[in-house]
């Protein structure tokens, strides 16, 4: 390694690890600003390539993804000893380990930043969500959203220790930046809880809206915390410090998923990612006035800041893609390809030693492969399209994944097949499903989609639709594919 590598290496890590690190960028609001360099990477989980993204943010390029599963149908093997469904991402404090959370496998893999290497993988309880180091790196605290509890691991072991025990679905937790506090939103109740980290005692209750709440996170002023609720379309303000009383609730839009925070020299600012309207909404945290609504593309998700707050990722579920925001203009400066259907991201000052360093770093390969199509209502009024498909290729077959928009809400709808552009005639059901109270929905099905509806060249072209109605008994279709 270089001298001019080595100083600047010594001189990040001294400003990542001079104050209290909340497990949230940028950490504690006293904590020095990290410019952004080539030994910074941004993570991102991929669900169904089952790969971790690294993008190197200097040039916003992908550096290459760690495997850590296969695709379908490989997966279903009784002999299956890979990762299912990697979805959740935390980091250490010294940001030498991250923690990626694996929602069908059950997982924790930890992972040295260093060398892309695998050095663990704790296997939870079922269905775990997030994972996050506590501030002072000696606990992770795992999400058991398919259980009642949060698993708290050994940070130096990897094993777990304890549990505390939660309302059913505890969907995520991230702590204050004094690490006193960790806060657990549920993704099955509506209710939030406050723990005392030193002692891991629920001591005070804050009420959610609805009870799916996919995301939350601690402002770096210790002062506030902020969590989504993705089935009603709506993102809550509560006090970070006793009474922890709610302090607002806010209208975001349907699938409301994640948010996170960047702080510059105008003030702290709320980046909310909003899947519905492939938008991500920007709000003050004194006065809550949206200041912008920044068009990103298909179903952002995950989204986390910069060490200096200059630029906020967001990772867009339906188009493969990172987005990287300028703060300073609130506008997409780099579209970056990855991973399939990346969930949350992490932004990680630091984590590459050598920056020229890419072993255990694969091609995309498959992963890169996907096809896009849109629904649009009959009439085409608006001209907007509602829904986006993906169809992630796994080789041999697809997973489709449809972000749907515009319907009635709690209403049965299938997504299904029609032999005419138009939607007329008899329906082929994919999948059955039911909106959430804003409308919309998250639909998958799994098939030789792509090679029935996107192939020109079949003689059996067929076009998707949505119906209302249930696998069985549907009406006309109300949603049709876009020409």
């Amino acid at each position: 390694m270089t001298i001019w590598k080595s100083l600047l290496l010594a001189g990040t890590m001294l400003a990542t690890c001079s104050s209290a690190w909340a497990g949230q960028a940028p950490g504690a609001l006293s904590a020095p600003d990290v410019p952004i360099s080539h030994h910074d990477r941004v993570y991102a989980a991929e669900q169904f390539s089952n790969t971790l993204s690294v993008t190197d943010p200097v040039d916003n390029k992908l550096l290459g993804v760690i495997k850590l599963g296969d695709a379908q149908p490989a997966n279903f093997s009784p002999l299956y000893k890979g990762q299912v469904l990697v979805h959740g991402l935390g980091y250490s404090p010294d940001h030498r380990t991250l923690a990626v959370v694996s929602i069908g496998s059950n997982s924790v893999t930890f992972i040295d930043t260093a060398t892309n290497a695998v050095k663990h993988v704790t296997y939870v309880g079922r269905s775990p969500h997030e994972a996050f180091f506590t501030p002072d790196g000696r606990e992770v605290w795992v999400t058991v959203r398919g259980e009642n509890y949060i698993s708290v691991l050994d940070a130096r072991t990897f094993m777990e220790k304890t549990r505390i025990i939660t309302p059913s679905g505890p969907g995520m937790q991230i702590f204050s930046p004094d690490g006193k506090y960790g806060y657990i939103c549920s993704s099955f109740n509506p209710e939030t809880d406050v723990v005392t980290v030193a002692d891991h005692k629920i001591i005070a209750k804050v009420k959610q809206e609805s009870p799916f709440c996919p995301n939350i996170a601690a402002t770096p002023d210790g002062n506030q915390v902020w969590f989504t609720l993705k089935d009603v379309g709506k993102t809550q303000v509560f006090n970070a410090k006793p009474p922890f009383n709610l302090i607002k609730t806010i209208d975001t839009g349907p699938i409301t998923n994640h948010v996170n925070f960047a702080h510059t020299a105008k003030g702290t600012f709320a980046y909310v990612t909003i899947g519905g309207l492939n938008e991500v909404k920007v709000f003050r945290t004194d006065d809550f006035s949206v200041v912008a609504t920044i068009p990103v593309g298909n179903l952002p998700h995950g989204v986390w800041p910069s060490g200096d707050g200059s630029r906020i990722y967001v990772g867009l579920e339906n188009a493969d893609a990172l987005a990287a925001i300028d703060t300073a203009t609130n506008a997409v400066i780099a579209n970056i390809p990855i991973g399939q259907a990346p969930q949350a991201i992490a932004y990680v000052p630091g984590a590459a030693p050598d920056p020229d360093d890419h072993q255990n770093l694969q091609p995309l390969g498959i992963a890169g492969q996907v096809a896009h199509l849109a629904l649009v209502t009959r009439d085409e009024k608006d001209g907007k399209a509602p829904t986006s498909v993906s169809l992630f290729d796994q080789g041999l077959i697809q997973v489709l994944q449809a972000s749907v928009t515009g319907l009635e809400p709690k209403q049965k709808y299938v997504l299904a097949l029609a032999d005419r552009v138009d939607g007329g005639g008899p329906l082929q059901p994919l999948a059955a499903f039911m909106t959430n109270p804003a409308g919309s929905a998250i639909v998958n099905a799994t098939g030789p989609i792509r090679q029935i509806v996107h192939d020109p060249a079949t003689s059996e072209r067929r076009y998707l639709v949505i119906a209302p109605g249930d696998a069985t008994t549907f009406g006309e279709a109300v949603q049709v594919q876009a020409r």
